[in-house]
């Protein structure tokens, strides 16, 4: 039995490597997100300051540096990259996938580790994110990590290692706090009081495990607020606090949305998981069931709404934001897979429709995407938003397989409909995830740089151009930190006043970046009355203001 759990193990960390880390360097980073932790990483190793997470080399109070020190580390080993900047997301997908085996195996059997594990692996968001550059993915597991841990403490069958699942579930809650911040011990905390509640307030607890999960999280979780209090920086600890308070005060940057936006993003994100997930959201889902796979489903099922809720209040709304609920959601869909191959449930009717009918969507949505250079002049004429009509004159280049892929993942998703109902067990699930993850991989290899053709090439390829040169670059009118990370800024081009540079006696040269829209172009001329107009590309302008002689 050993062997075989072993040999499960290399098959899973294989597996990972192979889905995770090839191809994370063929896209450009994305902003904001990506290109804003990438340039605190390398900004890290230009500065050689490993303490304080710098933007354009002034202190950037919004993250804590966890997060920062492994990209700079992997830029250090790799060079300053794409592939660099996304490498400890795919190591922490091989590090999930073969924790959520190893864990589900435990709570029930390898069965279920297996499902759980699939499940993760073959949903969409959930995969995408370990391709990525941002912090979610590890700030989830550490959050995820936690309440497993302390899931463990709850559960009568575990009371031998009770401190060790005390203090592992602070060490982790704290490695989280060091990661994004002190909102995933409100997750933490809120999902205990729900669990209290639910159980009626009733908690087996002892005060010397109360004190060891004290001291670890304010060790582990505290460690960078006193370093930078001892240190002197206090105002960075109120600014990143006045940043926490702001984000469920006020649509941060621009990111409103709908009260049912979190809702929306994991229901159809998060497929095929969230389907199978549907079905455990009832009152007697837990009806003879019982052990350690009762208490985790108990956490999970609170976790998750106590994530999904606490999100859809705060108004600003972000994909990342209910990241967490992948995990709960995988493990539910995982619950409710197995019961069905165990003949206790059915793939509903309804559950069947919205998997095939969210897979049409996704199938033909993608196969009108790599179609979209033959039909854009039809769409054109429609589209108000000059900015948008503007970058639709990029021009992509597919292999031209690409179109099948649409229909392959729908005539997967069909035949495993058709075979589950028939038969449901695990091979079918091999139908499923082989649909899914070659629609997953040839949209990470083939689709992404395509869209970023129309999205935000043009005005990166400038950037690249002015990579060491010694000038000032500066985005009008618009936020942006491509121009950091992709002209590879030093300290003494990081002049970014924009009334400085547009009128100001400059000592370099100053390249200006609008937006091709034309009140935009026009406010630049206006306000920057000597740039020089170079020439414009799909969806950007871009000019440049020499220093006047005169004022030499």
């Amino acid at each position: 039995m050993k062997n075989k759990i072993l040999i499960l193990n290399i098959l899973i960390a294989i597996a990972g490597a192979l889905l995770f880390i090839p191809g994370i360097g063929s896209a450009r980073l994305f902003d904001w997100d990506e290109i804003n932790f990438a340039e605190s990483a390398r900004e890290m190793i230009v500065t050689g300051d490993w303490f304080n997470v710098q933007i354009n080399f002034e202190s950037f109070w919004e993250k804590p540096p966890l997060f920062i020190w492994m990209q700079a580390l992997s830029m250090k080993i790799f060079g300053v990259g794409e592939f660099a900047a996304r490498f400890p997301n795919a190591i922490i997908g091989i590090i999930t996938l073969l924790l959520l085996f190893n864990f589900g195996r435990r709570v029930e059997n390898t069965r279920f580790g297996l499902m759980w594990t699939l499940m993760y692996t073959i949903s969409l968001l959930p995969f995408f994110y370990f391709k990525s550059g941002i912090i979610d993915p590890w700030y989830n597991l550490f959050i995820f990590l936690s309440i497993y841990h302390f899931a463990l403490y709850t559960d009568p069958s575990k009371a031998d290692k009770r401190m060790l699942n005390a203090a592992l579930s602070a060490l982790f809650m704290g490695l989280a706090i060091n990661t994004k911040g002190p909102v995933a011990f409100l997750v933490f905390g809120l999902s205990f009081l729900v669990w209290l509640i639910a159980g009626k307030f009733k908690l087996s607890f002892r005060w010397k495990d109360v004190a060891v999960y004290v001291a670890v999280l304010a060790l582990a979780g505290g460690a960078w607020f006193i370093a930078l209090a001892l240190t002197g920086h206090q105002e960075v600890i109120k600014d990143f606090i006045d940043y926490q308070i702001r984000l469920f005060q006020t649509k941060d940057a621009g990111h409103g949305g709908f009260p049912l936006y979190h809702f929306v993003i994991l229901l159809f994100g998060v497929t095929p998981a969230s389907f199978f997930a549907l079905s455990t959201f009832r009152r007697k889902a837990l009806q003879g069931e019982g052990g350690s796979i009762a208490v985790l489903f108990r956490w999970m099922m609170v976790s998750f709404w106590v994530v999904l809720i606490l999100f859809s209040i705060v108004r600003t709304k972000i994909v990342h934001y209910s990241s967490f609920c992948y995990f709960p959601m995988t493990f539910l869909a995982a619950f409710a897979a197995t019961r069905m191959m165990d003949g206790k449930w059915k793939l509903r009717g309804w559950q069947k429709g919205l998997l095939i009918g969210t897979t049409v969507v996704y199938g033909l949505a993608f196969t009108a995407l790599t179609l979209f250079d033959k039909f854009k002049h039809l769409v054109i004429p429609y589209v108000k938003d000059p900015f948008a009509v503007s970058c639709m004159e990029a021009e992509s280049s597919w292999m031209g397989f690409e179109p099948i892929i649409g229909i392959v993942l729908i005539g997967c998703t069909i035949w495993f409909v058709v075979k589950f109902s028939r038969k449901p067990a695990l091979p079918a699930f091999g139908i499923l995830a082989a649909g899914n993850l070659i629609f997953i991989l040839t949209a990470m290899y083939s689709a992404v740089p395509e869209v970023e053709k129309y999205s935000q090439a043009s005005a990166v390829e400038f950037y690249i151009d002015k990579k060491g040169e010694d000038c000032y670059v500066r985005p009008a009118y618009f936020k942006s930190y491509a121009q950091y990370f992709y002209t590879d800024r030093q300290p003494q081009n990081r002049a970014d006043d924009f009334t400085w540079l547009a009128t100001g006696p400059i000592d370099k040269p100053c390249y200006f970046v609008v937006k091709d829209i034309p009140k935009k172009v026009e406010r630049l001329r206006t306000e920057v009355p000597n740039a020089e107009f170079l020439y414009r590309r799909s969806g950007f302008q871009f000019f440049v203001r020499y220093p006047d002689p005169s004022e030499e």
